[in-house]
């Protein structure tokens, strides 16, 4: 009886681990192909803005004008990890289109200053990327005080008043010495393959262990 519970504990093992290197070879294709959009994006020409044609980290050019009344702070570490703000701050593109623009950083310290805002509206460029979905850990967003820590587009719609999509735009042009330009940077870690080695030499392992007791016996 003994002998058969521990087969039975070794068959289940490997299925374990070998589901998991499956899994994980199917989030190497995920990233690889995540990878391969961004470079895509990323070294094409700039296309003029349209909402029917937005692909993730695509380089665009855009004409509008800031609304800074339904200005948002993102609380945000910069490369320094000094703590600070990302500004994201609708812009009108046309009378029925609305899209926001992360204008880049500012020292906590500057949180409602006026002098941030010193910004042309008129033609502009930056890159596009989608909003990702807020890390579990994350605080809740504080929307009374305009203190947020994700991007959740109920809040966000809430708060401005507007259409979302899920996309933010980072400006690359700030115009404004106060605004450090946020770099979009698009060096993901892609472990996964290795993840898959180990979790199928895990399976392999049992596998032989369990082959060479039972010769033994």
């Amino acid at each position: 009886m003994r002998k058969i519970s521990f087969s039975i504990f070794v068959f289940f093992s490997i299925i374990l681990f070998c589901s998991l290197g499956t899994w994980q070879v199917y989030r190497l294709q995920w990233k690889l192909d995540l990878i391969s959009e961004i470079n895509y994006g990323l070294n094409s020409e700039p296309v003029f803005y349209s909402n029917s044609n937005l692909v993730n980290y695509q380089k665009v050019k855009f004409n509008g004008s800031f609304d800074f009344e339904k200005q948002i702070y993102l609380y945000s570490l910069n490369s320094k990890g000094t703590p600070g703000f990302d500004i994201i701050t609708p812009i009108k593109i046309n009378s029925n289109e609305i899209l926001l623009v992360n204008r880049g950083w500012i020292n906590k310290d500057l949180k409602g200053n006026k002098n941030i805002n010193n910004i042309k509206s008129g033609s502009f460029e930056g890159i596009v990327k989608k909003i990702t979905k807020p890390n579990l850990f994350k605080p809740e967003n504080d929307i009374e005080n305009n203190i947020w820590y994700s991007l959740k587009l109920e809040d966000l719609e809430r708060f401005t008043g507007y259409k979302l999509n899920n996309f933010v735009l980072f400006l690359q042009n700030s115009q404004n010495n106060l605004v450090k330009n946020k770099i979009v940077n698009p060096d993901l870690p892609n472990n996964h393959l290795k993840y898959a080695i180990t979790w199928y030499s895990v399976a392999l392992s049992i596998l032989l262990y369990f082959l060479y007791f039972r010769k033994k016996q």
